[in-house]
């Protein structure tokens, strides 16, 4: 199987002309997926990244985990039958790839615990292999998944280190050095939503009290224009929702904030300035190149990144300051599917040894 073909010949420079190589996109497709907290999104891509078919579904409030991986499974193969008759010429699945919202072990491909889900030791690599039993399969943190889709394809495209911050109904994290994820002693490094932030906070899904993730979550979000409301607080959101606070989306909020509504801008502005706390502190002790922010609350980058900077231009040491840029993810919430391929990049590519 041909993973990089010829383009043709360079010239340039002293001695015999170079053959010049190029990723061979009908190699092969991959099909990648975000098992999220209240959605899954699936795409097929072929070998040179490009998207051929992509799925976003929300998943019911409720809904068992048994229906879950159902449903995530059907969609799987849609997305493989997708790649075999839309990546033409292209010569067989390379793999699958799945993040999910919590602690993941690579190795085994189990979900150890996943807080916001309320999962624990769910073998997905071994369901998955029911289903696709002769492809290969790796099931990784969203996050860390995300930060590579972004080092590979995105903003981070470049750079050297860069810090991967992922806002949703929780909170994740990553580190980038080098093409390498940070993966500390036992593999599960960057669970920054979970450092403490207030110790007599928000109570966690992970038991914790005070948790970063409680203060910038898009739950976050919605709790403090709930309050807000509440309390008689006069807002669009209100109309938009029907008058059901549990119909709340971050689009909704965005569309509130252009307009000028007091309500979604005093809980943008006050998750910014949480989030922007966060992040300084992440800066002095990482001192990376790239902060990248994605998730679905990256939605709301035109209002919270400029909050961001100003806490980090603040609390940042000046000498880190300087040397570190803040960036909406390029793929957005959809950062962790383009991960999926970059891991599958990594794997083919990669000399033996060098993952």
């Amino acid at each position: 199987m041909h993973f990089v073909r010829e383009v043709g010949l360079s010239s340039s420079g002293v001695g015999r002309p170079s053959m010049l190589l190029e990723i061979n996109p009908q190699a092969g497709y991959i099909v990648s997926c975000e098992l999220g907290v209240d959605f899954l999104s699936v795409i097929c891509a072929d070998f040179g990244a490009d998207v051929v078919w992509r799925h976003h579904e929300d998943t019911r409030d409720r809904m068992s985990q048994h229906a879950i991986i159902e449903r995530m499974l059907a969609l799987l193969i849609q997305a493989v039958e997708a790649g075999e008759r839309l990546c033409v010429n292209c010569e067989r699945l390379l793999g699958l790839a799945v993040g999910a919202p919590g602690l993941a072990d690579r190795t085994t491909g189990t979900l150890l615990f996943a807080p916001n889900l309320g999962w624990e030791n769910v073998a997905l690599r071994d369901i998955l292999h029911d289903t696709f039993p002769d492809v290969p399969v790796f099931v990784e943190n969203e996050a860390n998944m995300a930060a590579l889709g972004e080092y590979f394809f995105g903003a981070a495209k470049g750079y050297r280190e860069a810090l991967f911050v992922s806002a949703g109904v929780g909170l994740g994290g990553a580190v980038v050095l080098d093409g390498a994820l940070f993966k500390g002693t036992t593999g599960f490094a960057s669970e920054f939503g979970h450092m403490t932030m207030d110790p007599d906070g928000e109570l966690c899904n992970c038991g914790n009290r005070g948790c970063w993730e409680t203060q910038v979550s898009q739950s976050a979000l919605f709790r403090l224009i709930r309050k807000a409301i509440e309390r008689g607080q006069p807002s669009l959101l209100t109309e938009t929702t029907g008058g059901n606070l549990n119909r709340l989306t971050v689009p909704l909020v965005v569309d509130a904030a252009r307009r000028r509504d007091r309500v979604a801008r005093d809980a943008l502005n006050q998750v910014g300035h949480h989030l922007g706390v966060g992040v300084a502190s992440l800066v002095n002790a990482f001192n990376p190149d790239l902060v990248v922010f994605g998730g679905i609350m990256s939605l709301a980058g035109e209002f919270l990144l400029p909050i961001i900077q100003r806490e980090l231009a603040t609390r940042a040491l000046r000498w880190n300051l300087g040397a570190t840029e803040v960036v909406l993810a390029q793929h957005g919430s959809n950062a962790c599917v383009m991960g999926g391929v970059a891991m599958l990049y990594q794997t083919i590519l990669s000399p033996p040894g060098n993952l």
